[in-house]
């Protein structure tokens, strides 16, 4: 069994009595059969995180996970478990092989992530793995969810966003018709399209509520109850957005319904939301200052960099 070094540095494993030659060696046959076995939906994945705005936020993500996985480093009592990660890595080699023969790439992703976690087991053990839990959850959510779920879940979003712009806008005295996603005002007709559901927005606030609770928080509920009320804040704000869209084409000119103006009022919303999820977030933080006992956060509440216990 091989020693296991821990601290600021990446992680690495030595294995007594073999050579470094043969080391270095196994090393570049695993990273090239892992290239050549997933090198599609690796490409597929990045071109996805490029040209699709619903998974742009993987190009964010998939770094900074990586990054958050160095810096942790390797659990002081990570041990290699080369059967469970053997069991997993033919798990994912299979889920590979049926991907290629359904052309389904979110099954390819995943058998490429569910590869990368067994190769994770097996040098270093599941221990290891719950070690890197936040850079786990990021790479998660990183990966671009299929079309089918994409339409599923954006529907109700745009719903929602309908009715909650819908409701501001008539307490606002302006007679309002609502029809599914669409908002008849006196004189224009406002469409809800799947563009403007929230469901990027959404995707956002859900991976920015776990890095900054993954990082700040150090009790579990408290960060449950972080990334939980970050889905209320998205679907909220672009009820917002849709309020004030409407409040512009009343009173002030249709067209800025679209185009720069529309796509300006959505990132100055984005940044408000982003504002109410620092607020909740040093809220929580005062709570658990005052509430909870001092050394018995969690390991990620502890400074990067440095190895401790799950």
């Amino acid at each position: 069994m091989g020693a296991v070094s821990e601290g600021t540095h990446p992680p690495v494993v030595t294995f007594s009595g073999e050579p470094a030659k043969v080391r270095l060696a196994v090393a570049l046959a695993t990273a090239a059969s892992f290239l050549m076995l997933f090198a599609e939906p690796m490409v597929g994945t990045v071109r996805t995180w490029w040209s699709d705005p619903e998974a742009g936020h993987g190009l964010l993500l998939a770094p900074l996970a990586l990054w958050l996985a160095w810096q942790r480093g390797v659990h002081r009592d990570a041990r290699s478990e080369r059967g469970v990660g053997l069991a997993l890595l033919i798990l994912a080699v299979v889920l590979r092989y049926v991907s290629a023969l359904a052309a389904e790439a979110f099954v390819g992703r995943a058998s490429m992530f569910l590869a990368l976690a067994a190769l994770v087991v097996w040098g270093w053990g599941v221990r290891q793995l719950l070690h890197w839990w936040l850079p786990v959850l990021l790479l998660a959510l990183s990966v671009p969810l299929p079309e089918i779920v994409l339409g599923a879940l954006a529907l109700p979003l745009q719903f929602k966003a309908s009715q909650l712009g819908a409701a501001m806008l008539s307490a606002r005295g302006i007679p309002v018709h609502l029809d599914g996603n669409v908002i008849r005002l006196p004189g224009h007709d406002l469409f809800v399209t799947e563009a403007c559901s929230g469901l990027r927005s959404l995707t956002a606030l859900l991976s920015l509520g776990v890095l900054l609770g993954g990082l700040l928080l150090k009790t579990p509920m408290a960060r449950i109850a972080l990334v939980a009320l970050s889905i209320p804040v998205a679907v909220v704000v672009n009820g917002v957005r849709v309020f004030v869209t409407g409040f512009l084409v009343i009173f002030v000119d249709p067209k800025l319904a679209e185009g720069f103006s529309h796509m300006t009022e959505g990132w100055l919303l984005f940044l408000v939301a982003f504002a109410i999820l620092g607020a909740m977030t040093w809220g929580a933080m005062a709570l658990e200052a005052r509430w909870v006992t001092p050394g018995r956060g969690c390991d990620a509440g502890q400074p990067m960099g440095r190895a401790s216990d799950v």
